[in-house]
């Protein structure tokens, strides 16, 4: 690196006299701590800038930056079936959440919460707040307020039509909120741009497993699925070690079936209607 280093002024001009001085480029050691510490590189996940909270699934937690679900901003949740896989894979945060006392409010869910299930899986129905909300703007209006209010531990809004700059628009106002902001989208979504910085897809797999892919995370893309194991509440218990493998009691593929064939006359052989009599008979009189 060169800089232009102005001296003192010239007599004969009596202008400033001007040297070129060399200056090796500093490295990344050579930076403040500070400036170090929030250095991202690309290759790397990052490092969290907020605080996060477990997911509850080892595998998951270490495939996301910072080690769990990032708070002050939005997470995208792609799937092809609203309002059931995603009491799966948040199951463990909302139990969390209830635990400790803080409220989770529902924006707009395509079903009504069941609590009996609720129960099963340790989720106290009394720390929930269920926003009835019809319409997109209705929904998109009060996911707004709330994160503008930042008074709940953790926001799931389901927004199946929100566009791009509304999104970009939450990211602006989550940025304030200290809990998570989960936006609950199709899964057709995925072929979209989004300003949410973590962006999950996730269906439903053989075992009891949710396969989940990060389709967009601070570091290098994560080539595999993961495979969360998620066993509804209520039947770890009952669920023989039989059907805790259902893919074992699957029929295997069978072999492909021939069509069937048919004998054939050989190619030789003539079929022949019998030969009409030419016999002329007289007709008696």
């Amino acid at each position: 690196m060169s800089a232009l280093l102005a001296g003192p002024p010239d007599e004969s001009t009596g202008g400033p006299t001007f040297s070129l001085s060399l200056r090796p480029a500093l490295s990344v050691g050579a930076l403040p701590p500070a400036v170090a510490a929030a250095l991202w590189r690309a290759d790397q996940l990052g490092s969290p800038v907020a605080a996060t909270l477990s997911s509850g699934f080892e595998a998951l937690d270490a495939a996301l930056p910072g080690g769990g679900w990032p708070c002050h901003g939005v997470i995208d949740l792609l799937s092809a079936q609203n309002g059931t896989l995603e009491w799966r894979l948040l199951g463990p945060l909302l139990r969390q959440m209830c635990s400790a006392g803080r409220s989770v409010v529902l924006v707009g869910p395509p079903r009504p919460p069941h609590p009996p299930g609720l129960r099963l899986d340790g989720i106290n129905e009394r720390q929930l707040v269920w926003v009835m909300a019809e319409t997109p703007a209705e929904r998109l209006w009060t996911t707004e307020q709330l994160v503008k209010a930042n008074t709940c531990g953790a926001l799931i809004a389901w927004l199946p039509q929100v566009r791009a700059e509304q999104v970009r628009r939450l990211q602006v106002l989550a940025a304030g909120c200290t809990g998570p902001v989960f936006l609950c989208r199709p899964a057709a979504a995925a072929r979209e741009s989004s300003a949410a910085p973590l962006r999950l897809l996730a269906r439903v797999g053989a075992d009891w497993e949710l396969l989940v892919d990060i389709v967009k995370r601070k570091g290098p893309p994560l080539e595999t699925t993961l495979h969360l194991p998620s066993v509804p509440g209520g039947l770890q218990a009952i669920l023989t070690p039989r059907l805790q493998k259902p893919s074992a009691l699957l029929p295997r593929d069978p072999a492909p079936q021939t069509a069937p064939s048919f004998d054939r006359e050989a190619d030789h052989a003539l079929v022949r209607a019998p030969a009409a009599d030419t016999r002329r008979h007289r007709l008696a009189h």
